[in-house]
């Protein structure tokens, strides 16, 4: 009886012990949430307008054809978001069937609107693939069973789908078309390529690379023909270059002008939130001059993954929407009895 008693008494001890040790752990620290702002910015006045805000992330606005609302997601799922209704916009729920999708930041209509193309996560796999819904988001279909896949752009003709996939380690860009079918590949010698996206005329597919490398030329925009940059990337043409980090290139309705967010020198991609520029260049021609280029400034603020994924031009080309995010201070805990305040 003694020998049980003992160990009961050392079990405690132990316990105790243990519980004190725990105590002692520093706790975890909260996760960062943000208050996010989807504004519109009026390329005429230079001037912006923020039409939705939440304290939560909002990423991703794509203009509908109509003009009418926003295309946006959070929380894994795709809204509607009024543009121009009366009191505070309220988002409208696009439900995407039951496959469990849970949605990112890669989304858009066809040009005449009657197409979604969207990329999510689902109950098939926890990667992100590129599929395809009517424009009310029922009948999904999938589209690139390799993973993982982001959407990002549709041919003028509503027959392509460009995205960015990652293949044998590597971010490279594809196509597929919409009535289904194999990957294509477009390019191939890039470390790493992103944000592919056809120009109106359909002459020209846009998206940013660090292809030359990122120590000495980092992040620029670049172009390619439509089916492909060709053997070696020989056909890719370098849009942009200088100091900043340039990603996610959109070209206005028109065809004039192309905004593209750009982050500080050396930031390795666009995952964080910080400082960064909106910045704008007129459509080039048929060549290009990166170390000629005017690149506009047309907004400094605080945003990164989410601003501005996916083209977020309205159909007049008069405006363009993206997000702003602010930190949202942590909350003070509660003092520790007997402790001070």
């Amino acid at each position: 009886m003694r020998t049980r008693t003992m160990y009961q008494a050392l079990a405690a001890a132990l316990l105790l012990a243990g519980a004190a040790k725990a105590q002692q752990r520093p706790a975890a620290a909260p996760q960062q949430r943000y208050h996010s702002k989807v504004t519109v910015y009026d390329l005429a006045a230079r001037s912006t307008r923020v039409v939705y805000q939440a304290d939560q992330v909002v990423e991703a606005p794509n203009w509908s054809r109509d003009g009418r609302f926003l295309l946006i997601n959070t929380g894994g799922s795709l809204y509607r978001l009024p543009v121009n209704a009366p009191g505070e916009p309220k988002l409208e729920k696009i439900e995407l069937g039951e496959g469990g999708h849970r949605a990112n930041n890669d989304h858009d209509f066809s040009r005449d609107g009657k197409w979604l193309a969207f990329s999510a996560s689902s109950t098939a796999s926890r990667q992100s693939q590129v599929w395809l819904a009517h424009a009310d988001g029922s009948g999904a279909k999938l589209m690139t069973p390799a993973a993982p896949s982001y959407f990002h752009g549709w041919s003028p003709d509503g027959r392509w789908l460009a995205f960015v996939g990652q293949r044998d380690g590597k971010f490279a860009l594809f196509r597929v078309a919409a009535a289904g079918g194999a990957e294509q590949r477009l390019t191939s010698k890039g470390a790493y390529d992103d944000g592919p996206e056809y120009t109106p005329d359909g002459k020209w597919i846009y998206f940013n690379s660090n292809r030359l490398g990122t120590t000495n030329d980092g992040w620029d925009i670049w172009r390619m023909p439509p089916d492909g940059a060709g053997p070696k990337d020989a056909k890719a043409e370098r849009v942009t270059h200088d100091e900043w980090e340039d990603w996610f290139p959109h070209v206005s309705p028109n065809g004039k002008n192309i905004v593209f967010l750009s982050f500080p020198h050396a930031t390795e991609n666009h995952n964080g939130t910080m400082d960064v520029e909106m910045r704008m260049i007129p459509a080039p021609g048929t060549k290009t001059n990166p170390e000629k280029v005017k690149i506009q400034t047309l907004l400094k603020f605080v945003g990164g993954q989410g601003t501005i994924n996916v083209n977020s031009w309205s159909p007049d080309s008069k405006r363009f929407a993206f997000v702003v995010y602010e930190a949202i201070p942590p909350t003070t805990p509660p003092a520790a009895p007997g402790g001070r305040d």
